[in-house]
C-alpha cells in the first residue's frame, strides 16, 4: 500500500576465499618483513621458494639486472654500485638461476662470452673490474687498473656452471685456475673458503673434488676459519679486513646437507651452528647482516638477500616446514 516501506535489505555475504595454509611463524614474519623491504627480486624470489609463486616473476626481475653485454650490473650485489657489468653480480646472478632450475640456453652462452672478454690472463675472474668511470663500491673491495684473478669470485661462477652442467671454453681455464687455487691454499680467510665450497661442489670430478675437500675442511678447523661454537663467537677476533663480529658458522660454508663441506662438523656442531642461524631472526622478521655497513642503502638491500638465504638453509636441513603453495592476491606494487 501507499506508504508502506519495503524492510531494508541485508546485503549478502562475500563469497568466503578458500584458506590458505598457515604459515610457521618463522616465515609470516619473514613474509612481512619482506614485503615491506625488499626489492622486487627478493620479492619474488621469496614469493617462489615459499609461497608457491611463479618462476617467470623472478626470471623477469633479474633480466632488469641484464646488461647489453651479457654480464649482470645495476647493483645487483649490493656491495657494488652503478650500471656496470661486474663478476660478483655474475655469481650473484647464477645463484638466482640455480635455484628456479634455469641456469642454461642462449643467456648463459652469451654469459660465459661476456666472462671470457672480462677474464684475466690466467683465465679467472677478478673481484671487481676496472671500469672506466668511477661507481661506488664496498671499501674492502677495492678497484685495481690491473686486478688479478680470485677464488673469491671464480669459483661460485665455476662451480653453479659445472652443477648446472654447462660446457663452454671459458670453463677450461677458470677450473683449472680453481682446482689450482683450491688444492694448493695454506692460508685463507671465511668468504674465499665459502667460494672455494661452491666450486667444489659443483666440479665435475666428484673423487678430486671431495679429496680437496677433506684437506680444505682440516685446514679450516686448524686455522679456526670457521666458528663451530656460535656461544663462543664474541672471544674470537675476526680475520684481517673482517668487521667486528663478522664470522662464518657451519651452517655458512655448508648450506646444504649434500654440500661436500658437511663433512667438516659433527652432528652437535652443525646442530648448535642452525639452532643459532634460526635464533638471530630479529623482531622485524628479518636476519642481520654481520659485515660492515658502508653505505645506508647497501645494508638496507642486503637485509631481505641475507634473509632468504637463511630460509633456504634452513629448510635444506628441514628446520622449516612451508605449505607445497599458498593461494595469493596480487603480488604488492613495487
Amino acid at each position: 500500500m501507499p506508504g508502506d516501506e519495503a524492510p531494508p535489505q541485508t546485503p549478502p555475504a562475500p563469497p568466503s576465499p578458500s584458506a590458505a595454509p598457515a604459515l610457521p611463524a618463522p616465515l609470516a614474519r619473514a613474509e612481512q618483513f619482506i614485503w615491506l623491504t625488499a626489492r622486487v627480486l627478493e620479492q619474488r624470489r621469496f614469493a617462489f621458494h615459499f609461497l608457491g609463486g611463479d618462476a617467470d616473476a623472478v626470471d623477469t626481475a633479474l633480466g632488469s639486472y641484464l646488461n647489453g653485454d651479457g654480464g649482470y650490473g645495476h647493483a645487483l650485489d649490493p656491495d657494488l654500485r652503478g650500471p656496470l657489468s661486474q663478476p660478483l653480480h655474475t655469481a650473484h646472478a647464477l645463484r638466482v638461476l640455480d635455484g628456479l632450475g634455469r641456469c642454461g640456453g642462449q643467456r648463459i652462452e652469451k654469459l660465459c662470452r661476456h666472462l671470457t672478454r672480462v677474464s684475466t690472463p690466467d683465465g679467472a675472474l677478478p673481484v671487481v673490474l676496472p671500469a672506466p668511470r668511477g661507481y661506488p663500491s664496498a671499501p674492502y673491495h677495492p678497484v685495481h687498473d690491473n686486478p688479478p684473478g680470485e677464488l673469491l669470485t671464480t669459483g661460485p661462477v665455476v662451480g653453479l656452471l659445472h652443477r648446472n652442467r654447462i660446457w663452454h671454453a671459458w670453463l677450461f681455464r677458470a677450473t683449472d685456475f680453481c682446482w689450482e687455487r683450491v688444492e694448493t691454499l695454506r692460508h685463507s680467510h671465511p668468504y674465499e673458503v665459502r667460494s672455494a665450497v661452491d666450486f667444489l661442489d659443483g666440479a665435475p670430478d666428484r673423487a678430486r673434488a671431495a679429496a680437496a675437500a677433506d684437506r680444505l675442511g682440516r685446514l679450516v678447523r686448524e686455522r679456526g676459519l670457521v666458528v663451530l661454537d656460535p656461544e663462543q663467537r664474541d672471544d674470537r677476533a675476526p680475520c684481517p679486513g673482517y668487521a667486528p663480529g663478522e664470522h662464518l658458522f657451519p651452517h655458512d660454508v655448508a648450506r646444504r646437507p649434500e654440500s661436500l663441506a658437511r663433512g667438516w662438523f659433527t652432528d652437535a656442531e652443525l646442530g648448535r651452528s642452525l639452532d643459532f642461524l634460526a635464533a638471530e631472526q630479529q623482531p622485524d622478521g628479518g636476519w642481520p647482516v654481520h659485515r660492515r655497513a658502508w653505505a645506508p642503502g647497501s645494508f638496507l638491500e642486503r637485509r631481505p638477500i641475507a634473509t632468504v638465504e637463511a630460509l633456504l638453509t634452513l629448510r635444506a636441513y628441514g628446520r622449516l616446514t612451508t605449505p607445497l603453495s599458498r593461494p595469493r592476491g596480487p603480488v604488492p606494487p613495487r
